[in-house]
């Protein structure tokens, strides 16, 4: 045993020297021009300090009306390439909103824009947009992204997490508050150690408890590995931008971070565990949840007594059973005595305590009652089981009564009360039976540029994950600010000034604009870290407000527009799409906030008790991001078009076109039920003239007026439509399925006193549909 662990070692350092070597010897091929003079020579220029560069000086200083735009522009001068004329100003407005709320502007909105001769116009609509509450629900989805959030935990059960919502909004709230994103980043890694009074910062620390997880697991240790290894990958590449992970197994292939640096940064979170049951502080929605909880629990009491009782004569053995099902090192720790428990004890033992239920005695009950070959079964527990089933039975009749939706209680990060951690050893191969030497907590050289991380432990914790807070919150970070800034960026131009936002290490892309992302970076600190004035930078700069026309000397000289001498046209995300065509419906609920919602799903959509559509209309047409996520049951409306994977951090949305994005929309009951919506919506506020209908119909969904050509071709459309659905209704013609009723789909919500013809307002109501469908509603330009 002790020669093979030598052998092991053996192995692993000469693979770290190879891989060491190969790596300086890649570091010495690679050409990279540092920003700042005092970077060495064999480091990138991302991982040196952030210092703020001169802005470039440029020819079209008219054209400037930010930084920003030097630097862009600086890049186009030396190809000979101009940038494009502005937008004009209602394209300007939808792209904006669409960016910044994640749907389309009103009409109204619009008309004001287009009509403010103010000199300040743009700054009054930056300022209104960054201000609304939906702004913080839209930004809080790109970094739910991030936090590979969901509302159900995954693998074969998947549990739903009655208290992940106020992770969300927590994230919503820390957007619309423009709380210093240096804060944002310390209570999410560290608010229960940091500010332990603070129920927000300790029900922050969700980002790191957002990790999918199998409650059935039978190795409780290395449920823990496993755990700690993917808040360490999601600190890394979130915010850091780092293939972290791929040191798990072995050195990193691209970037000089060792195998044994990875497990210094996974030491971090070595005493990290989760409290599902911290007593949340009771609001409106959790005195209205402990009502109904306590109706509940009034009306079916003496089932539950009866239930209890019969369980707690198996109890003690089921309970005893039930620990026993786990693996040897679990037992160890399972099975000693509590005074004798190490830290790997206390966090075994209390996560045995959270995946423990009264169901583990109810499953030895049924085992010990039904299989007879078991070595456990006992025929005094056949009638027990029956009488028990019968109960059930009858407790079911009451599940209407249950609350079903919200949470007395919220998640947070604890370390148990002790300030002594689990050893972490350097795992050979990244297998977490093959413990080689053990690790303290550090970061990674690469990153470090010589800082060292002060850990001061407290009586209730080690106090590791405040030393990587506040590392990975400071100004001296070469990548934290970095990291952010090119997410930001990437959010309104489609790419990140380093297009791989998730890598910036040697597998990732060079920066198309490097200095420009130092400043911005730089500036992004310097502002206090406000999220929202990097945002009004770049909305209100000229690059951003250039048209998307397309231009042949771009495309010839700048095929990827990387440069940006043309703003890049982009398809809008799965939420944009639902949330712009419920807001185009006049469907959209504007509540913020609170527990998950299940909006109806088509009536072939088999998901058992994993989905009940809601009953209630205002539920049905809550923005996107209050969407129930259940890892194992996406939201089918949205899952053509490329979501977030919730099973890991998702750093950017892929766009795909495929034949099943527009059948799902034209084929979707729902999505027809909005379009009778809006084209009721149409003839309420734009009377019986057609033309006026046709019109407000594009200002609704484009924001301009239909063309001259685009007109007649709308108008073409109707009359033949029209015919089309006249011949399917006629008397000889109908369909025999409905028996030769007449059947149309006519708008809804049309005023009492207004009456339509049924034909053609059903050929409005398609009209309405195949729009809504277009690219021109599915991209902002």
């Amino acid at each position: 045993m002790k020669l093979k662990a030598i052998t092991i070692a053996i192995l692993l350092a000469t693979s770290t020297a190879v891989t060491i070597a190969a790596d300086e010897k890649a570091a010495a091929d690679t050409k990279v021009t540092p920003l700042n003079t005092a970077a060495t020579a064999n480091k990138a220029w991302q991982y040196t300090p952030v210092q703020r560069p001169d802005i470039p000086a440029v020819k079209q200083k008219a054209w400037v009306r930010s930084p920003i735009d030097a630097f862009v522009l600086a890049k186009l001068e030396q190809k000979n390439l101009k940038p494009s004329q502005d937008a004009d100003r209602a394209t300007y407005i939808r792209r904006a909103t669409l960016d910044t709320w994640g749907v389309i502007p009103t009409p109204e909105e619009v008309h004001a824009f287009v009509n403010d001769k103010s000199p300040n116009a743009y700054e009054k609509l930056a300022d209104r947009l960054l201000s609304s509450p939906h702004f913080g629900e839209r930004q809080a989805r790109r970094w739910l992204d991030l936090a590979r959030y969901a509302d159900s935990a995954g693998f074969q059960n998947d549990n739903t997490r009655p208290n992940n919502y106020r992770y969300r909004d927590y994230v919503i709230n820390a957007f619309n508050s423009d709380k210093p994103f240096d804060r944002f980043i310390k209570e999410q890694i560290a608010g229960d150690e940091l500010f332990p009074d603070s129920q927000e910062a300790k029900i922050a620390t969700g980002f790191l408890a957002g990790y999918p997880d199998n409650s059935n697991s039978r190795d409780l240790v290395q449920r823990k590995y496993q755990i700690a290894t993917d808040m360490t990958d999601t600190v890394g590449e979130t915010f850091l931008a780092s293939t972290i992970g791929c040191a798990r197994c072995h050195n990193h292939k691209a970037d000089r971070v060792s195998q044994k640096e990875y497990f210094q940064l996974q030491a971090f979170f070595a005493n990290t565990s989760f409290d599902e049951k911290v007593p949340a502080q009771k609001g409106e929605a959790e005195l209205a949840y402990e009502k109904q909880q306590a109706a509940y629990r009034a009306a079916t009491k003496d089932i539950r007594d009866k239930q209890k009782a019969i369980l707690d004569t198996v109890r003690e053995a089921g309970v005893k059973y039930h620990k026993e099902r786990y693996l040897t090192d679990s037992r160890e720790s399972i099975f000693k005595p509590e005074a004798q428990w190490t830290p790997l004890d206390r966090w075994v033992n209390f996560r045995l305590k959270s995946v423990s239920t009264e169901n583990d005695v109810v499953q030895y009950l049924r085992l010990t009652a039904e299989d007879k070959d078991s070595p456990d079964y006992n025929p005094e527990n056949v009638e027990k089981w029956k009488q028990y089933q019968k109960l059930t039975a009858e407790l079911r009749k009451f599940d209407k009564q249950r609350p079903e939706r919200g949470s007395l209680f919220y998640t947070a990060a604890t370390e148990l009360g002790h300030p002594d951690a689990p050893p972490t050893h350097v795992r050979f191969g990244g297998v977490h039976e093959a413990p080689l030497d053990p690790v303290e907590p550090g970061i990674p050289a690469l990153w470090a540029n010589g800082a060292k991380v002060e850990i001061k432990p407290t009586a209730t914790s080690s106090g590791r994950r405040t030393a990587l807070a506040n590392w990975l919150a400071s100004e001296n970070n070469p990548l934290t600010a970095r990291v952010f800034v090119n997410r930001v960026w990437s959010q309104y131009f489609a790419n990140g000034i380093i297009s791989t936002v998730a890598d910036f290490g040697r597998a990732g892309q060079k920066p198309t604009h490097p200095e420009l992302l130092d400043y911005l970076s730089a500036d992004f600190v310097k502002n206090g870290w406000s999220i929202k004035q990097l945002h009004r930078q770049i909305l209100l700069s000229s690059v951003y407000r250039q048209s998307s026309a397309e231009r042949a000397d771009v495309a010839a000289a700048d095929p990827d527009n990387k440069l940006l001498a043309v703003y890049p046209r982009k398809r809008l995300e799965a939420e944009q799409i639902r949330d712009s065509l419920l807001a185009a419906s006049g469907r959209l609920e504007d509540k913020l906030g609170g527990p998950a919602v299940f909006p109806k799903v088509p009536s072939n959509f088999s998901a058992g008790n994993l989905w009940t559509a809601s009953n209630d209309p205002h539920d049905q047409n809550r923005r996107s991001i209050y969407t129930f996520v259940r890892r194992s049951v996406p939201y089918p409306l949205t899952q053509n078009f490329d979501p977030a994977d919730p099973s890991q951090a998702h750093h950017k949305r892929n766009v795909t076109t495929t034949p099943l994005q527009a059948l799902a929309l034209f084929n979707s009951d729902v999505v027809l039920n909005w379009s009778q919506a809006l084209a009721g919506r149409v003839i309420r506020e734009a009377g019986t003239d057609e033309t006026a209908q046709l019109n407000r119909l594009y200002e609704i969904l484009f924001a301009r007026t239909p063309s001259k050509a685009e007109r007649a071709t709308l108008k073409e459309f109707l009359d033949r439509q029209e015919k089309i659905i006249l011949a399917r209704n006629s008397g000889d013609k109908a369909d025999s399925k409905n028996d030769g009723k007449f059947e149309v789909a006519v708008p809804t919500g049309l005023k009492a006193n207004q009456t339509v013809n049924p034909i053609r307002a059903a050929a409005l109501v398609d009209l309405v549909h195949t729009v809504a469908n277009s690219n021109d509603f599915a991209y902002r330009f």
